[in-house]
């Protein structure tokens, strides 16, 4: 933390109406690398939560009653300070989370970009007229904010999924409670200074940081103030915080948990090919939601892929996100460790071929060297379960049709990718598969101008492009009579 230029971005206080809470204990926020303490953090309490939903409550009258322009112009200077401090953004991120400082300094643009998409977007909610059936009546239709929105947001992307989701909300005219990850608070707490700073007012967007999710999400799912509650995280916890909604009949938008194919067709450019998977799997060690988790060759191309992607993932560097060249960090703790363990041991004893990895670097380690796996099929639990590591599994098929039957089989929908150069058949696949977002030649998807979410299992609601403001937004019809001569 010595190495922050702006000492004052390590804020460890839960933040609502404008100002910084401390609580009776707090929680330490630890370094995935080492194991170092960092941080003690605030561990707030259900109440102080309702203290946060009150504080966004009363600011929502006078924020959703500013001009879009105005609403605008303060979160592009939001998004100026993010940029303007992304090198120790991205070291805060790098400390609590483990990604490389590539990476993070990655996520900190990508966070700032939807600040600056969904400003522009502020001044573009327009409504309608619509023709009358009679002459002495007028038909409007107008948007407006649906009220206080709470979200609660995974470690994996600490800094850009509450960018994601606080940019729309505020641009729509809403105020926000966010709970961040417990492991990975730092970031969420940095972006509030930097929005208290940008001028955003007090009560419009709060943070609280806890260790007793359950008490949180209860306040943040059943308050009658929330009008919207939005949630990243596995598909267990969003269809419990889904139900937690209904009592008080909620908006609620869900991005849940992926099972991403990557299908490499017999007349795909293979190394292009290679190049879009080690992004796709190896980004961030293999924890995030769009990353691979099935690789699905040809049969005609199999050795040849196999052997290439053998070499790329032999290229890796494994190590501390804050040295140099360093392409994976640790898992974030050693639960994550177990997991991919467990996954990878089950698929070796049902036949599947370790091809290299397989282990942590060391016993009490949290890094986990890059691992192939070759000879999987789909009934292994590897391949109907999120990896979330850096364990690359390959199977293998012989015509189109088994391909998308085998992308289709499972119950998540989030993430697609598939090589081909036939043109026919890139169409063909592309409206075949169920999955929201499908990658075509291309292994990094996230955009803030594309519609991110999923089907199925993995969720509903979209983040993002101009479909994003959609969940914000209550549409009202009004109907102007008495208008004859």
């Amino acid at each position: 933390m010595t190495k922050l230029t702006d000492q004052s971005l390590l804020k460890k206080a839960s933040y609502w109406q404008g100002e910084w809470h401390d609580a009776d204990n707090c929680f330490d926020v630890t370094n995935p690398a080492n194991g170092d303490v960092i941080a003690k953090v605030a561990n707030s309490s259900a109440d102080d939560a309702e203290k946060a939903v009150a504080a966004a409550h009363r600011a929502f009258n006078a924020w959703a009653a500013r001009p879009a322009a105005e609403r605008a112009e303060l979160l592009l200077r939001w998004q100026q300070l993010l940029l303007e401090h992304q090198d120790d953004l991205a070291l805060l991120l790098t400390l609590e989370q483990g990604k490389p400082l590539a990476e993070a300094k990655g996520e900190i643009a990508y966070g700032a970009g939807y600040l600056q998409w969904f400003a522009e977007e502020a001044k573009r909610v327009y409504g309608d007229t619509i023709p009358a059936k009679t002459d002495d009546q007028r038909i409007i239709v107008i948007k407006q904010p649906v009220g206080v929105v709470a979200a609660v947001t995974p470690w994996n992307f600490p800094n850009a999924m509450i960018a994601r989701k606080a940019a729309a909300a505020l641009a729509a005219g809403c105020t926000f409670v966010v709970k961040p990850a417990q492991l990975t608070p730092l970031s969420a707490l940095a972006m509030a200074e930097l929005a208290d700073r940008a001028g955003i007012p007090a009560g419009v967007f709060n943070v609280i940081t806890s260790t007793d999710a359950k008490a949180i999400g209860e306040v943040l799912t059943e308050d009658k103030r929330v009008a919207k509650f939005s949630f990243t995280g596995s598909t267990k916890i969003g269809k419990q915080l889904a139900k937690q909604c209904a009592g008080t009949v909620k908006r609620v938008s869900l991005e849940l948990g992926g099972n991403a194919p990557f299908i490499v067709f017999d007349d795909a450019d293979l190394d292009a090919a290679i190049d879009g998977l080690m992004a796709s799997k190896f980004r961030n060690a293999g924890q995030t939601c769009v990353c691979t988790n099935r690789i699905l060759v040809q049969q005609k191309v199999l050795a040849a892929f196999t052997e290439k992607l053998l070499k790329a993932i032999g290229k890796l560097k494994l190590g501390d996100g804050t040295a140099d060249n360093v392409d994976i960090g640790p898992l974030i703790n050693h639960d994550a460790c177990d997991k991919v363990d467990k996954l990878l041991n089950e698929a070796l004893a049902l036949g599947a071929k370790l091809q290299c990895g397989g282990k942590r670097q060391a016993a009490d380690s949290l890094f986990y060297l890059p691992t192939l796996i070759t000879g999987v099929n789909n009934d292994m639990a590897v391949a109907q379960q999120e990896i979330f590591g850096p364990v690359a599994a390959i199977q293998s098929f012989d015509t189109d049709a088994e391909a998308i039957a085998l992308a289709n089989a499972t119950d998540s929908g989030l993430a697609a990718y598939f090589y081909s150069r036939d043109i026919g058949r890139v169409w063909r696949v592309a409206e075949a598969l169920q999955y929201g977002m499908v990658g075509i030649n291309e292994g990094m998807v996230s955009n803030p101008a594309a519609p991110f979410g999923g089907v199925k299992q993995s969720g509903y609601g979209r983040e993002g492009s101009k479909y994003g403001l959609a969940d914000y937004l209550d549409i009202k019809y009004l109907c102007l009579g008495g208008l004859a001569d």
